[in-house]
């Protein structure tokens, strides 16, 4: 639907801002439940609340499929009609984000080794997840405003960019590691805004939820094995996960380059 309804904004500007108001919400949810809990310290009270911006999400979809009962209709259509199957670029897409995905270190096993290591006291470390989550919306509405003007060349960069996390984190003191999970920031907002309108303008409006389906189910079947190797390597040698993570997304790259020219 919002591959549909971002067509008279701007793609990449529309998935970005989408993405910025998630990580908003992100950040505001936890904050209204400590600030119950500081008042009132009642943990029922406090999640209580949050049934009011739920309700509000309810309510604003009613009203979206009220007034667009048919998101399709929001995007003129002027390429021929795909009845079956995927251009060749969009596997290669899809095979060229599964390996910035496998080599996209989760956040809990971040947080566990900020705590292992002591390289942070304990309570900066959800402070510095809050930080991310900032620099998350702040990435994705700055990448997609490129993505609309430069197309595919903003997801190279964005990689590129994202990619020195690892080595960052797990190979440095206190301040390379703050630097690499702002880094790791800039990374979830492209995965989450650019990543995802590039599929927009590849794939025909007829096909689009099909290809949304194969490429999340890509994108999590990858996650999750490299996510499943580098836990297990924590415990044997951190250099090889900083490489692991490093190498897998910049071999994203040169696939990026190829296609370039159907992303756009």
């Amino acid at each position: 639907m919002l591959s549909h309804a971002t067509k008279n904004v701007g793609t990449g500007w529309g998935f970005g801002l989408h993405e910025a108001m998630d990580q908003i919400g992100a950040i505001l949810g936890p904050l209204i439940v400590a600030f119950i809990l500081f008042l009132r310290h009642d943990y029922k009270l406090s999640f209580a609340w949050l049934l009011i911006p739920a309700l509000l999400a309810i309510i604003t979809l009613i009203i979206a499929k009220i007034q667009f009962p048919r998101p399709k209709e929001l995007e003129p259509v002027s390429k021929k009609v795909v009845t079956k199957g995927f251009p060749k670029q969009f596997y290669l897409y899809t095979i060229a984000i599964g390996l910035v995905a496998a080599g996209f270190v989760d956040f809990s096993l971040i947080a566990f080794h900020l705590k292992k290591t002591a390289i942070m006291p304990d309570d900066l470390i959800p402070v510095m997840y809050a930080v991310m989550m900032g620099i998350d919306a702040v990435a994705a509405l700055l990448f997609g405003w490129l993505f609309d003007r430069i197309g595919g060349r903003s997801l190279i960069i964005a990689v590129f960019i994202s990619s020195f996390f690892a080595p960052l984190i797990f190979l440095t003191n206190v301040s390379g590691a703050i630097i690499g999970m702002l880094l790791w920031g800039v990374g979830m907002g492209a995965q989450e805004s650019i990543m995802r309108a590039s599929i927009a303008v590849m794939i025909h409006p007829d096909r689009r939820g099909s290809a949304y389906g194969l490429f999340n189910a890509s994108f999590g079947i990858f996650w999750f094995l490299g996510s499943a190797l580098m836990g297990w390597m924590y415990d044997i040698s951190l250099i090889t996960i900083a490489v692991i993570s490093f190498v897998l997304q910049l071999s994203s790259i040169p696939l990026l380059i190829k296609i370039r020219k159907e992303i756009r």
